[in-house]
């Protein structure tokens, strides 16, 4: 009966009201399987959204932008995930089958080794820069530079396997 109002009032139904995702993540998660409530469904789309919308999923090509941006574009989404999962409250869970216990893991074997690895040697360089260089310029000529946008790189496919993974939860055609 409901079906047959939806069709006569032309009420769509929602796609973000799948039952079971069955999804497949970076960082050691592997598979997971689980009945994601409409909680972690907006989570799981808050999330995306941040991920998308950054050099975290998009290529930084040699001869474009500043590794630091980068860095800091990454730094920022231990905060935005913190308040993502803040607002959205105890339904998106802790455990490795549900949103919020993903996010976690992300952050603390996906984003923080690597920040923790290239944060300190990229700030000991940048304080070595001589007054009439550009930054872009002081970048350029480190030599750990495309050392750090190759593991950027590998980063990258990660993340975007965990955005990927993150549309199919929030009921995201991609």
């Amino acid at each position: 009966m409901l079906s047959w109002i939806r069709e006569i009032l032309g009420v769509r139904q929602d796609p973000a009201v799948l039952k079971k995702v069955s999804v497949r993540l970076p960082f050691g998660i592997g598979a997971a399987e689980w009945e994601a409530d409409p909680t972690e469904r907006k989570a799981a789309w808050s999330l995306y959204i941040e991920l998308v919308t950054r050099i975290a999923v998009q290529p930084l090509e040699v001869d474009q932008g500043l590794v630091r941006e980068a860095l800091n574009s990454l730094y920022s989404l231990f905060g935005t995930t913190r308040e993502i999962l803040k607002q959205a409250g105890p339904n998106v869970g802790a455990s490795r089958e549900s949103v919020g216990g993903i996010a976690i893991i992300v952050l603390n074997n996906g984003l923080r080794p690597f920040l923790s690895k290239w944060h300190p040697f990229l700030q000991a360089w940048e304080a070595k820069r001589p007054a009439d260089l550009s930054p872009k310029e002081h970048e350029q000529n480190w030599s750990e530079e495309p050392k750090l946008r190759e593991e950027l790189a590998q980063l990258r496919r990660a993340l975007e396997q965990y955005a990927n993974a993150l549309a199919v939860i929030a009921g995201v055609e991609q």
